[in-house]
C-alpha cells in the first residue's frame, strides 16, 4: 500500500532513462547562448516565434524545446549547430512522451496527443491544458496531501501536454468553464492574475475559442460534472471524464453522441467568446 501522500503510479520515462536531464542540460545552454548573445528571454522569444514564457520554461528543464525552436535558436543565438545536434534525441524524447502519463491516465493521452479536435467543459477547475506552472498551487491542496516530488512530476507532465499548442496544423479547441471556477483564486491574487492573463492569451489565439458559463444562469443542461471530448486523427470522437479519481475513456458511439449534444447545448447558452474574453478583462481589472 502506498504511503498516504505518495501515489503507486509508473515513474515517467524522462526520469527512468535520464530524459530529464537532456532537458535540463540543453535548457541550461539554451541560457548560456542567450546571455552571451545579450538577448532578453522576450527578444529570443520574439526571434524564435513563441512566448517569454516558454523560452524561461525551456530554460529550466520543464518545457521540451521543439525541434523548430532548436534550429531557428542555433542561427539566432550563433550557436554553431550545437543545437541542432540535439534535435534528434529531442524528437526520440518526444516520441516517448506519450507514456510518461500515469496508467489510468495513458489511453486518454494517446488520443490527446493526435487529435484533430479538443472541447473541454470544466465545473471545478481551469483546464489542464490552459494552467500554468502556479498549478502546484492545486496539487498542493489536494487530500489527501501529495509529496512535493509528485506535485513538482503533476505540473511537469501537465505543462508538457501544452505543447499540443505548437503542433501545425493544429487542433481545434473550444472549452466551456462555469464563471465560479474563474472568480476562485486558487493559490492567491498573484496566482489568480497569472491564470486569467494566461485565459485571455490562449482565448485569442486563432485556434481557441473560449466561452463562460454564467452562474446567473437558470439552466444549465449538465450537471454531472466536467467531461472531454476528442477526435483522434481518423477515428471516432470519444469522450473521457474523470470523477473523485476514478477515470473513463468513451468509446461508445450513442455516449459520445449524449455528450457532444450537451456541450453543444452548453456552448450556445455560455457567453460567446468575445463577451467571454471581456469579462475575464473585467475580472482582472477588479483585481488591482
Amino acid at each position: 500500500m502506498a504511503e498516504a501522500g505518495h501515489e503507486e503510479r509508473p515513474e515517467r520515462p524522462v526520469e527512468e532513462d535520464g530524459t530529464a536531464l537532456l532537458f535540463n542540460s540543453l535548457g541550461k545552454q539554451i541560457k548560456v547562448l542567450r546571455e552571451a548573445a545579450a538577448l532578453s528571454q522576450r527578444e529570443l522569444g520574439a526571434a524564435t516565434h513563441c512566448g517569454e514564457a516558454l523560452v524561461s520554461s525551456m530554460e529550466r528543464g520543464v518545457r521540451t524545446p521543439q525541434p523548430a525552436f532548436l534550429l531557428l535558436a542555433d542561427e539566432v543565438l550563433g550557436a554553431r549547430g550545437v543545437l541542432k545536434a540535439a534535435i534528434p534525441d529531442v524528437e526520440k524524447a518526444l516520441t516517448r512522451a506519450r507514456t510518461r502519463h500515469p496508467d489510468w491516465f495513458r489511453d486518454f493521452a494517446k488520443a490527446e496527443a493526435d487529435a484533430v479536435a479538443f472541447h473541454e467543459y470544466c465545473n471545478q477547475a481551469i483546464p489542464g491544458l490552459l494552467q500554468t506552472e502556479d498549478a502546484r498551487a492545486i496539487f498542493a491542496q489536494r487530500r489527501p496531501l501529495l509529496d512535493e516530488a509528485t506535485i513538482e512530476k503533476r505540473v511537469a507532465d501537465r505543462l508538457a501536454r501544452q505543447q499540443i499548442f505548437e503542433r501545425w496544423p493544429a487542433p481545434t479547441f473550444s472549452f466551456v468553464v462555469e464563471e465560479s471556477v474563474l472568480q476562485r483564486p486558487n493559490g492567491g491574487p498573484t496566482v489568480h492574475e497569472h491564470q486569467l492573463r494566461r485565459l485571455l492569451r490562449a482565448g485569442r489565439l486563432r485556434t481557441v475559442e473560449l466561452q463562460v458559463m454564467p452562474t446567473a444562469h437558470e439552466e444549465h443542461p449538465c450537471m454531472d460534472g466536467a467531461f472531454t471530448l476528442l477526435t483522434p486523427k481518423g477515428r471516432h470522437q470519444v469522450a473521457y471524464t474523470e470523477i473523485q479519481g476514478y477515470p473513463r475513456l468513451i468509446t461508445a458511439l450513442e455516449e459520445v453522441r449524449v455528450f457532444s449534444e450537451r456541450y453543444g447545448i452548453m456552448r450556445a447558452r455560455a457567453l460567446a467568446p468575445l463577451e467571454s474574453l471581456s469579462l475575464i478583462e473585467k475580472m482582472l481589472g477588479e483585481l488591482r
